[in-house]
C-alpha cells in the first residue's frame, strides 16, 4: 500500500461522515464559502447561466460522492473539502467543538481537560485560518446527535466555557450543529483536515496542547488516536440524565445586556 493510500484509509477510518455528498471551498474576490460538489455537463450549464440561471436552480446536476479520489485531491491541495458529519439517521461518528476567538487556546485546553476527567479522548486541531481550533472527539460507533450534543454542551457548561452570563467565550458551535436533519439540507459542514497548502502552514492539522505546535508526523499521530466507546458514553449520559436541569441541547446566546432585578427574589434577564 502506498503512502497516499494509507493516508486516505486513515482519513476514512476516523473522519467518517456522509459519503453521498461533500462540499468544496471556493473563493471569488473578497467572497468565500463552501458549496456541495456536483457533476454536470458544462455546456448545458453554460446555456443555463446565459439564461440567468444559477447552479442552485440548475436541475441537470448530480451530487458527487466522497470517493478515494476526491480525498486524494484534497490531500494534494487540488481542492479543499468540507464534510457533513450528521448522517441520514441523525447519528455521527464524532463531535467537534469549534473555538475561534482570541482566547481559543486556553478554552480548548480547558475543554480537553474536562473531557479527560470523563475518560473521553479529545484532540486539538488548529483550524484552516490558524486563528482558532477544533477539539475532536471520535466515537467507536455512531451516536445519536441529540445525545452527544447534550453531553458535550453539558461539559462545556460544566467547565464554564459557555454560560448565560459570559459573552466573551471563544466557543462558537458544535459539529454536528443540529440534533436532527430538517430534510431541507445536509446540516453544517466542517473542513476536512490535512489539505496540502494549509498543512504546510501548520494549520488544518493536530497540535500539541502544551506547545501548540503541530505534531511532526501527523499520520503517526492519527494512528494513536483513541475513540470513545459507546459504553463509556452511556455512562456519562446517564449521569446527566439523572439531573435533567444540567443537560440541554441548546447553547446560550451570549448577546445583549444583563438586567438584574431585586425583589423578594433575584431575577436575571439578558436582552439585546
Amino acid at each position: 500500500m502506498s503512502n497516499i493510500d494509507h493516508h486516505i484509509k486513515l482519513i476514512q477510518q476516523l473522519f467518517r461522515c456522509r459519503e453521498d455528498v461533500f462540499a468544496i471551498r471556493w473563493e471569488h474576490g473578497n467572497k468565500k464559502g463552501y458549496m456541495p460538489s456536483y457533476s454536470y455537463d458544462p455546456y448545458v450549464y453554460k446555456q443555463h447561466k446565459i439564461g440567468g440561471g444559477t447552479l442552485a436552480n440548475f436541475k441537470d446536476k448530480v451530487r458527487k460522492q466522497l470517493t478515494n479520489n476526491e480525498i486524494k485531491h484534497h490531500l494534494e491541495g487540488k481542492q479543499f473539502i468540507g464534510i457533513y458529519p450528521l448522517l441520514e439517521n441523525n447519528t455521527s461518528w464524532f463531535i467537534v467543538a469549534d473555538f475561534d476567538k482570541e482566547n481559543w487556546k486556553e478554552e480548548c485546553v480547558l475543554f480537553q481537560n474536562k473531557c479527560n476527567e470523563y475518560e473521553t479522548p479529545a484532540y486539538i486541531e488548529r483550524s484552516r485560518s490558524g486563528k482558532g481550533a477544533h477539539v475532536w472527539i471520535f466515537f467507536e460507533e455512531p451516536l445519536l446527535a441529540v445525545d452527544s450534543r447534550r453531553v458535550f454542551i453539558a461539559l462545556l457548561k460544566e467547565c464554564g466555557i459557555i454560560s448565560e452570563f459570559d459573552k466573551y467565550s471563544s466557543f462558537d458551535r458544535l459539529f454536528p450543529n443540529q440534533d436532527y436533519l430538517s430534510g431541507k439540507g445536509f446540516g453544517n459542514l466542517i473542513a476536512l483536515p490535512f489539505n496540502r497548502h494549509t498543512l504546510a502552514q501548520e494549520n488544518n492539522c493536530f497540535i500539541d496542547e502544551t506547545s501548540f505546535e503541530a505534531f511532526e508526523n501527523q499520520w503517526q499521530f492519527l494512528e494513536s488516536i483513541k475513540r470513545l466507546s459507546s459504553e463509556k458514553f452511556q455512562t456519562i449520559l446517564s449521569k446527566y440524565k439523572s439531573n435533567p436541569k444540567s443537560i440541554s441541547s441548546s447553547i446560550p446566546k451570549n448577546i445583549g445586556k444583563l438586567a438584574i432585578t431585586l425583589r423578594n427574589k433575584i431575577i436575571l434577564n439578558r436582552f439585546s
